[in-house]
């Protein structure tokens, strides 16, 4: 017997929260749908802007997703709405969704403490990867580490005000979208066979991904790559329990 979303959403009202603040009503009502099918239990709060966000205060918010809107990272308007989500959910980390595929505004928002950049370009089984590695502790971003790097040094520090920060995050930010899939299902404990069937992969491409992405946390086996990321799980609500796009989706999006 299949369950509504309805009774999803009310059976969500006390489990984790997701708040998604998203100008455009399609576009809101369209995310969350997705996030609605893809984790049941979960609480969405959608608004308009960050001036409703007192509505969320008490909730157990585990991720907020705010809308770029067109503005640059140093815009005045995007500072203000980071500063309003600093103010009443400073634990919760940050993603935002964005229209554009700039390498560099991807690197001035992690290096601003932005922990996903998600573009509308991004395949959606990437994304949904990108989001159980966002809620598993770790960083997204579409952008290889050689995107990022081919921008000026003195660029990318004029907008991060810490060299500090860049340094603890650069191991993040060197994966790929397609390892970033395969690090989220590791992260949930699958193994190469299942990873290479729910990303429609085979096992080699799996293999050769889990070495890359090995090599550049430095580590030597899958155990210390999950160590040094952190855990999957948040207060029993593990997050494997995202469901898998349909294998149509994966096969095209893998082309």
């Amino acid at each position: 017997m299949s369950i509504s979303l309805e009774t999803k959403r009310r059976s969500g009202r006390n489990g984790p929260s997701v708040i998604v603040i998203e100008h455009s009503t399609l576009a809101r009502t369209t995310i969350v749908k997705l996030l609605e099918r893809e984790l049941a239990g979960w609480n969405f709060i959608d608004m308009v802007s960050t001036e409703s966000l007192d509505m969320a205060l008490g909730k157990d918010v585990r991720l907020i997703a705010l809308d770029l809107a067109g503005r640059s990272i140093a815009s005045h308007s995007l500072r203000d709405d980071l500063a309003a989500i600093a103010g009443r959910f400073p634990e919760v980390p940050i993603a935002l969704l964005a229209s554009t595929d700039d390498a560099l505004m991807a690197s001035q928002a992690l290096q601003m403490g932005i922990r996903g950049f998600f573009t509308t370009s991004i395949p959606i089984e990437v994304a949904l990867a990108g989001l159980r590695l966002v809620l598993a502790g770790g960083i997204f971003c579409p952008h290889p580490l050689g995107a990022l790097a081919s921008h000026s040094e003195g660029q990318i520090k004029a907008q991060s005000g810490s060299e500090k920060v860049t340094a603890d995050r650069t191991h993040h930010t060197e994966f790929t979208p397609r390892e970033a899939a395969v690090l989220a299902e590791l992260q949930c404990g699958c193994s190469n066979k299942v990873i290479a069937g729910k990303l429609n992969l085979s096992d080699h491409t799996v293999k050769m991904h889990l070495q890359h992405i090995m090599r550049k946390l430095q580590v030597q086996n899958r155990t210390e790559v999950v160590a040094r990321l952190g855990s999957t799980a948040f207060n029993g609500q593990d997050i494997g329990d995202l469901a898998t796009p349909d294998p149509w989706t994966l096969s095209q999006a893998s082309r």
